[in-house]
């Protein structure tokens, strides 16, 4: 991108103290941190770095830096550095110090409030550099501008000196350097992959920006640098994937400050994978652009699909659910006053954003169509083919819904349900086999506890389209059972059970029913793993006895330890291959029994990474899942043959 140095020079000078803004106080962010960065656990952690780095992609987005580096120090300090114009030093004229202080240390102070500095900016809504100061142990800014070099340094948010001039400096840009404070912090290690995530997903949304991870403690950098833009991670999100038109449809148009810009592309899978993201904030709640961008994008292919008989008169229409199947497309906007809203603040409300969308994408969509007609009929086929199935899905659907709660009998006879009617209180078993679901039944507490035995074959869902899938029997049970209904017609305030735990065996064959089970509810129920309603059980893999005494070994490292302790001589050691293997009793004590069992809670942390990773094990192409086993093999503890 190479940067012109007299047009960042000009820009130094009209990026002064008078474009910083404040508007509250800092006193609150130590003793109330969650409500600035969402939590203190790792979330929170790695929002510190997320805050420093969006920063200098304000100045990306305004042209003035392209190139980024984030560097985690071997003593767990993180720095982030840029080669932007430099944060100002010149004296506030209200607050009476350096701009850089009160950027620093005065809680939504910055360039991005008063429209001159930036006329887009992203950051958590303007949470700001500040907050990352005061919840760091220490931190040192450092800034180049006007060939000066500029420090301050500050213990928990507070300067320890006025900003300094340290000698002279080449170029321009900002240098952060901080340390959690561990008080604050359940823990302060970085990880290199979570950091991953979102720097490349901001590589990806700006286009050219050059983002450099290193990480010191091992000795490794990891480069994000997209030419392509969003056209790179529609590319990206498809890569485990067979596309069914080879050119990603790209559509960018500037409208009044305001940016918009849409990549799409569609592969022969039967899954939608949208992401929408305005001012780089992934909104994970969508919003009004995404409304529009959905409008469009049924609106035009109906119009080309009649337009060129691909779709007859007394045909019905194309709903949004047919013409999103199998579609991969990143939307992104800038926008000047972004207004987010929705329980995470990740939704996009303004109103205007809809029509801005809809006309945009409408009109550019409609060109790339009628310039390639080949692709546009491949894709209109792939849409009129889902219409279809979607009328078989409809039938099949009509057979799981979930009658009241007065028509119980609508519930699978293979359930035994709990007692308990608040959803918040009650947990469904999904367990593997008649016998093992035999000994859960007889095990559990029948007030909270339900067993849903599972007999038969699981369908992989990645493979097949949803009328299929509603005709599988094990699926057709589980919805029953959950009674939220699936797909698009998916509702969480139906769901009967806050704990939904899938207890299968500790072999391959359980971990692959598993495997299975997890696909399923991330395509077709992933507000229950958002909501963090799905859990794995974790059975014991050993008993080891001797005399009275009896242990349970969840792992290798366990077993030795129980080895040691209760001596080798005389003991004998049990390996549970199956949940069968373990009475009643032993599975309530070891696995079920909420005082002493262990459960794990399934997230996503990455929806790109799990989407991605699901398409390579259970999707049809061989290459990917071929070089992911080469790649992991090494990682195997456990192997039954």
């Amino acid at each position: 991108m190479g940067l012109q140095e007299d047009k960042r020079k000009e820009a130094v000078n009209e990026y002064n103290a008078a474009q910083i803004q404040i508007l509250e106080g800092l006193e609150a962010v130590r003793r109330r941190p969650s409500m600035y960065i969402g939590s203190t656990g790792s979330r929170g952690l790695h929002h510190l770095v997320y805050e420093a780095v969006d920063n200098s992609i304000d100045e990306a987005m305004a042209g003035f830096c392209d190139q980024i580096k984030v560097i985690i120090q071997k003593d767990g300090s993180v720095v982030v550095e840029d080669n932007g114009r430099g944060i100002p030093v010149d004296i506030h004229e209200k607050e009476k110090l350096s701009a850089l202080e009160v950027v620093m240390t005065k809680l939504h102070a910055g360039g991005k409030f008063g429209g001159e500095g930036y006329k887009v900016s992203g950051g958590l809504h303007g949470v700001g550099i500040s907050v990352v100061n005061a919840l760091s142990l220490w931190m040192k800014a450092e800034v180049c501008r006007n060939g000066k070099l500029y420090r301050q340094t500050y213990k928990k948010g507070k300067p320890e000196a006025p900003v300094q001039e340290v000698g002279p400096a080449e170029g321009f840009g900002t240098r952060i350097t901080f340390y959690p404070d561990p008080e604050i912090f359940e823990n302060i290690e970085f990880s290199v992959e979570v950091l991953s995530v979102r720097l490349r997903e901001l590589a990806f949304l700006n286009q050219g920006v050059r983002i450099d991870l290193q990480d010191e403690r091992i000795g490794k950098t990891v480069t994000f640098h997209y030419e392509g833009g969003i056209v790179s991670f529609v590319k990206h999100l498809n890569k485990t994937k067979e596309p069914i038109h080879k050119e990603v449809i790209y559509i960018k148009k500037i409208v009044d400050d305001n940016i918009i810009e849409v990549a799409l592309q569609y592969n022969d899978g039967y899954m939608e994978n949208v992401f929408s993201f305005a001012n780089n904030i992934n909104t994970q709640e969508g919003g009004t652009h995404l409304s529009g961008f959905r409008a469009a994008l049924t609106r035009t292919l109906n119009d080309y699909a009649r337009k060129n008989n691909l779709l007859k008169e007394n045909e019905p229409s194309l709903s949004g659910e047919d013409v999103r199947e199998g579609l991969a497309a990143v939307l992104s906007v800038k926008l000047r006053f972004p207004q987010f809203e929705g329980q995470t603040k990740t939704k996009l409300g303004n109103s205007e954003m809809r029509g801005l969308v809809e006309s945009v994408v409408s009109e550019g969509l409609a060109e790339f169509l009628e310039e390639n007609p080949a692709t546009g009929r491949k894709i209109v086929e792939k849409c009129i083919m889902a219409l279809r199935a979607r009328e078989a899905a409809r039938k099949a659907r009509e057979l799981t819904r979930r009658k009241t709660a007065l028509e119980i009998s609508s519930l699978p006879g293979s359930l035994a349900d709990c007692t308990v009617k608040e959803p918040e209180l009650a947990e469904l078993f999904l367990v593997e086999g008649d016998s093992a679901g035999g000994s859960a039944k007889q095990g559990r507490e029948r007030r909270f506890q339900a067993i849903l035995p599972l007999r038969g074959k699981i369908l992989n869902v990645e493979k097949a389209r949803l009328d299929k899938i509603l005709s599988n029997e094990v699926i057709r049970m589980m919805v029953t059972a959950l009674g939220t209904g699936v797909g698009e017609e998916f509702d969480l305030l139906k769901l009967r059970y806050h704990k939904v735990i899938i207890m299968t065996d500790a072999d391959i064959d359980g971990a692959h029913i598993r495997t299975l089970l997890l696909t399923f509810f991330y395509r077709y129920m992933q507000p229950l793993i958002e909501n963090g309603y799905v859990y794995i059980a974790v059975p014991p893999l050993y008993m080891v006895k001797k005399g009275n005494k009896q242990k349970y070994c969840f792992s290798e490292e366990e077993l030795q330890a129980a080895l040691e302790e209760l001596g080798r001589q005389g003991v004998t050691v049990q390996r549970y291959k199956g949940l069968g293997e373990m009475n009643a009793e032993q599975l309530w004590e070891t696995t079920m029994n909420p005082e002493t069992r262990t459960i794990l809670r399934v997230t996503i942390e990455d929806a790109v990474a799990a989407d991605e990773l699901f398409s390579t094990l259970m999707g049809d192409k061989v290459e990917p899942r071929r070089e992911f086993i080469q790649e992991h093999a090494k990682e195997v503890v456990n192997l039954d043959i």
